[in-house]
């Protein structure tokens, strides 16, 4: 397939900023009870791919971790924002986590690690979107940086640090954890479009 559009090597900070700001609009699903899992995983595996990523509560004190606390999934059509806190790594997710279905995402080898100290599964069908733009000359990494550059707007970051624990999320955190795992999902669907990826 020709390769119909050329993407910038790099981008600063100020052009992003000039960029647009996006953010998901779709249909959000927020699962925070393990018995509605199983439609979830019957509708993710039914996708050709899915968009990957995860939120943790911030720690601000220094050597403090937090255990991750969300799992977002994107398909077509549809986010699904698993509270890991309150659901956990089931057996269901687990199998998901090790499953051919392609998880394509932005830094994972940390997103994997996170979940694994949940509890262990063998990541399969995992893809790391910094890894495929290096291969095709993209210098810049970063979920902000490469949604700028492969999809030419910028997404807010604005509630990365904010609690991801509250029992209620804010409308502004689901939008933004939705955003992050639609623009993994975008990226890669116009990478195969474009013909960058066969």
């Amino acid at each position: 397939m020709l390769k119909t559009e050329v993407f910038a090597e790099t981008i600063s900070n100020e052009e992003i900023n000039e960029l647009d700001l996006k953010g998901y609009e779709g249909k959000i699903t927020v699962v925070d009870n393990t018995s509605d899992l199983a439609p979830v995983f019957r509708k993710l595996k039914k996708e050709t791919f899915v968009g990957f990523d995860t939120e943790t509560k911030p720690s601000f004190r220094k050597g403090e971790s937090n255990k991750v606390s969300l799992l977002q999934l994107a398909g077509a059509d549809e986010v699904f924002l698993i509270r890991l806190n309150y659901t956990g790594i089931t057996d269901q997710l687990k199998d998901f986590l090790a499953s051919d279905v392609l998880k394509v995402g932005v830094a994972l080898r940390d997103d994997i690690k996170d979940l694994q100290r949940l509890r262990h599964y063998k990541p399969q069908g995992f893809l790391e979107l910094n890894q495929i733009v290096k291969d095709i000359g993209i210098e810049s990494n970063g979920l902000r940086k490469l949604t700028a550059i492969l999809l030419d707007f910028r997404i807010s970051k604005a509630a990365q640090t904010s609690n991801w624990e509250n029992a209620e999320l804010t409308p502004k955190q689901l939008q933004y954890a939705a955003t992050d795992a639609w623009v993994c999902y975008e990226m890669y669907k116009k990478l195969v479009d474009q013909g960058y990826i066969s």
